[in-house]
Formats: C-alpha cells, structure tokens, sequence
C-alpha cells in the first residue's frame, strides 16, 4: 500500500510538471526575446537597424550569392550573414525572406557565364576562391553579395569588404563586422524614398562634369541630388548639404555668405578642396611652378576651425604613373613608375565613415591644421603613411620626380592629416563684421544648430578617368595600375552620417574580435583534451548514476 502511494505521488508530480511547462509554453508563446551573451554583441542589432525593419510596409527578398562548400573563414561570413538575416526577419515581423543562390552551378559554361555577366553588370565584384573538391584544389569564382529585392527595384550589395592591406583573416572579419551595415542599409535604399536633398555647387569652377560623373550617378540612386549655381540661387535652405568640390575660381562675399549661413543654421558641409594649383596635363617638359588657388575661401574655412595648407604631400606608398624612360631603336620605351604626387592613403583614425576602409587614391593632395575653435570637435578621419614629405608653394613640378630614386631621409613624417570631420555649433564669420549689402534680406545668425563638416584637401577625390571615347570608369578605379579604391565607399559613407549621424552607419562602429587558436599549444595538448572529450561525459554519467543509486537505497532503507 505504502510502494502504490509512493508510485501514484510521482505520477502526479511528473503530469504536474507536463501541465505546468504545457502551460508555460502557451503563456509566452505571445512573447519573443533573445538573449546576446557574447562579449562582443555579435548577435545584436542596432536600433537604427531595428527601426528600419519594423518600419517595412512590404516584404524584401533578399538573394545572397554564397552558397557551398567553402574555406573556413567564408563559412563563418555565409554563417554570419544567414544569422543577421534571421534577426531581422525576427525584427520585420516576418517580412524578410532570403535564399541562398549558387551562381556557379550551372550545368553548362554558357549559362555561368551569363549568369557572372548580369551580377558583374549590377555591380557585385567577382573574387576567385581555392576550394577543395575531393583531393584536388580548384579555383573557383564566387560573387560575395546580395541583391535585394522589393517592387521591381533591386539594390547590389558588397558582402567582402574590408582593407585589402590586411591579411585575408582580417579581411573576412571586417567583413563580418561590416554585414549588418551592408544589408541594413541596402534594405533602407530599397525600401525608403530619397531622405536627403543635396546640393552640389557650381559657379566657381568646380568640378561638375563629367570628371565626377559616376560619383553623381551614385548620389542619385539615394538621394535628391541638383546642381545649383551658387550666383543665382538666393540661399542653400532648401538642401541638407552642399558639396563643394575643386573650386578654382574667387567666391564673392554674399556666395561666401550664403555658405557661412547655410553651415550656422544646421546644414552640414562636403568640401573636396585643393591647396596648390596642379594638374598632371599641364605639367611641361622642363617642369614649372605650382602655386595656391585664389578662392578668397580660406578666412570662411579657418572660422570653421580648419585650414588646408599651400603645399602637397608627397608619399612613399603611392601610385603610378607611365612615363618614357628610354628608347629601344627609335621607339619611345613606356614604363609605370612611382608617381609620389599620388598617394595611396591606407592610415585613418577611429570613426564610423572610416571603419575597415579600404586604401583611398588622393592626386596632388595638400595637408590640413586645425584652429582653436571653441566647441567644435575635430576628428581625424584619413592620414598620410609613415614615410611622407611636404613641399610647400611654390611648388615645382616635374616629371623628373618620378625618374629619381626617393632619399629616405627626406620622409620623416609621419600620419599627416588629409580629410577632417568637424561637429558642433558653429559660428559665423560675418560676426563682429560688415554683411554683404546684398545679403541684408537673408537675415544674419552668428550661431544656431548643431552641423558638420566634411573637409578633404584633395580636390579630384571624386573624380573618375575617362577614355577617348568619353566613356567614364568607376570612381576610385585607376587604370593604369589595375586597381579599384575605396574613394566612393569614403564619400558614400561621409554623406550617410552627414544625413543621419545617429542613423544606420553607426552599425560600421560593431568590432567582432579574432580568436585565433595557439597552434603550438594545441598540437602539445591535444591528446589530453581528447581523452577529456570521450571519457569526460561516460565518466560525469556513471558518477550521476552512482549518487542517485546510493540516494534511493539511502531513502528507501530509512523506511
């Protein structure tokens, strides 16, 4: 009698519990949360992120372009990537849908081949991976991105980022520090309308042709984008930010004005400014001098709390230019020789505009000062390598530069200043001075709203080659040494946190450490763990068992 009360009390203990979790399950299953326990929150989502996706009217097909079998490092950027589309399918409500397509599966050549034209076409860049299949390692061509889907529109997005510089490791992590931006912000193009109304200014004989035409290309599918004449048009209230780019010519004081203006009241500024009059083309044989630009801009620029110097840096890490260095017979011979007027900027400090960027192109690149500007924070945001040089104006120019061997010792600075981020409130030039009669009906505000600036001393930053034919190449490609840089990621990103500093490219500041194994130790240690690993649980198991035996024999005994 005494063993069937026993047996009917643990019975009923154990439906208890059924009907208790039965009950938990149903109370919470209104109720969804995930908890983020790593170090690093690689797992979480920012909430500008976030406000995206739960703002979504429709649904997004996201189609992501890495599928099979691949090395290590990425497997964890396809794993990465499957996980951050999870969290915002969770955070959508259901609205992002995603597959994961093999383009190289093809059966025939043909269709691979027409299949890498079309993703090429759209703008996702091909990379050739060594896999191994079965006891061989084959190349094989993926095409590390995504295009996103939604209402006909499709938006290409980039998924292998990172600095080219590092090792391909690191590369692969910055580019898993970099997949929630990417696809966050490709969602947000898709799906949102224009959010920015840009203002690119002409009338000073700024660079506005077809020399950045792939940057206003770029600009256009995101944003508003018009070229006002700074002479005709009464004031930049209408805009969210005015690019400035290579201006060659005087500004009168009510342009200068209505600029000061549109910076006090809260608009922000884009400036790609040159501090020394050079130009490749007109470069003559025995050389000449190089002196600064006359824009009557540089008193409005030092108010701001910066000033890009009358010189131009010369670096060891450069480009390449070709040049004639001897004669074979009677014809010219045509080498690529370093070209130190043209930097290669690898060096940037610690913001999200420059987070994990690539090298960046500069042409005949000047050096920037900061002023003592009470309230406004300066940020560093691309530098020179360690081994750079400054000449200031007049500067001579001569091809004879690059046909001589650099002295070392004339390099010994280091990380100089090129691009700059200014932030706060500030205040107006015209302060304590005499307004521009023709500005007297605009009204005159010596300081207002918090703003920021974007100032970057090379004036053909922007700027794409051309061929002879007027077709242009992408902004950041230089043909003659075969390689793209990653100027339009720089300025897409200065705009995007120009637009929204608190906006989605915060996400660019999420670090995901590397842990790498200490090999050595693990090649001396690794019989012990595996014995650890196979007899560890059997060994945990028996122990249990032998507690509760002795427990119910204990129990039992007493009664």
């Amino acid at each position: 009698m005494k063993k069937n009360t026993i047996r009917w009390q643990e019975t009923g203990r154990f439906l208890a519990l059924i009907l208790i979790l039965i009950f938990v399950n149903v109370f919470f299953s209104g109720f969804f949360f995930r908890l983020d326990l790593t170090g690093d929150q690689r797992f979480s989502i920012s909430e500008a992120s976030r406000k995206i996706l739960e703002n979504l009217k429709g649904p997004v097909m996201v189609e992501v372009y890495l599928e099979g079998e691949f090395p290590a490092g990425f497997e964890r950027l396809q794993r990465t990537i499957k996980e951050t589309l999870e969290e915002f399918r969770s955070c959508s409500g259901d609205k992002i849908d995603y597959q994961f397509v093999d383009p190289s599966a093809a059966s025939d050549e043909k269709t691979r081949n027409k299949t890498f034209q079309q993703l090429a076409k759209m703008g996702l860049q091909p990379t050739n991976l060594m896999v191994k299949q079965g006891a061989e390692q084959v190349q094989k061509i993926i095409f590390p991105g995504a295009v996103i889907r939604v209402k006909g529109r499709e938006i290409p997005v980039q998924l292998l980022k990172g600095n080219q510089a590092s090792s391909p490791a690191e590369r692969l992590n910055q580019s898993v520090e970099g997949v929630e931006f990417e696809l966050a912000n490709g969602i947000r193009t898709a799906t949102q309308p224009s959010s920015g109304r840009i203002a690119i200014l002409t009338g000073h004989g700024e660079a506005t042709d077809r020399r950045i035409q792939d940057f206003g290309l770029s600009l256009k599918q995101y944003y508003d984008v018009r070229k006002v004449d700074l002479g005709k048009l009464e004031s930049l209230s209408d805009f969210d930010i005015a690019i400035l780019i290579k201006p060659t010519q005087e500004f009168s004081e009510f342009d200068k004005f209505k600029i000061d203006q549109f910076v006090v009241k809260g608009g922000k500024l884009l400036v790609l400014y040159d501090g020394i009059k050079a130009e490749i083309d007109s470069i003559r044989p025995d050389g000449g001098l190089a002196f600064p630009y006359n824009t009557k801009l540089d008193d409005l620029f030092f108010r701001f709390g910066v000033r890009v110097n009358a010189d131009l840096l010369l670096d060891m890490n450069s480009g390449a230019i070709p040049l004639v260095v001897g004669y074979v017979g009677d014809k010219p011979e045509t080498k690529l020789v370093p070209w130190r007027f043209y930097p290669v900027l690898n060096s940037f400090g610690q913001h999200p505009i420059v987070r994990n960027m690539d090298a960046l192109y500069g042409r005949f690149v000047s050096t920037i000062d900061t002023t003592n500007t009470p309230g406004i924070r300066k940020t560093e945001l691309v530098k020179s390598s360690k081994y750079s040089r400054v000449l200031t104006s007049p500067v001579r120019l001569s091809f004879n530069e690059a046909r001589l061997n650099p002295q070392p010792e004339q390099y010994r600075l280091s990380y100089l200043p090129v691009a700059y981020l200014l932030e706060g409130k500030f205040s107006s030039l015209y302060t304590n001075r005499m307004v521009p009669d023709a500005a007297t009906k605009l009204g005159f505000q010596d300081s207002g709203k918090e703003s920021a600036i974007v100032v970057v001393a090379d004036g053909d930053f922007a700027r794409n080659d051309t061929n002879k034919t007027g077709d242009f190449f992408g902004l950041g490609y230089d043909r003659f040494l075969g390689a793209t840089f990653a100027n339009k990621d720089f300025l897409m990103n200065a705009i995007s946190y120009l637009l929204d500093e608190n906006g989605v490219i915060l996400a660019r500041n999420k670090t995901i450490a590397l842990r790498p194994l200490d090999m050595p130790r693990v090649n001396k240690e690794k019989p012990f763990w595996q014995t650890i690993n196979v007899l560890g649980p059997v060994l945990l198991v028996l122990f249990f068992a032998l507690i509760r035996l002795w427990l119910r024999n204990r129990k039992y005994r007493l009664n």
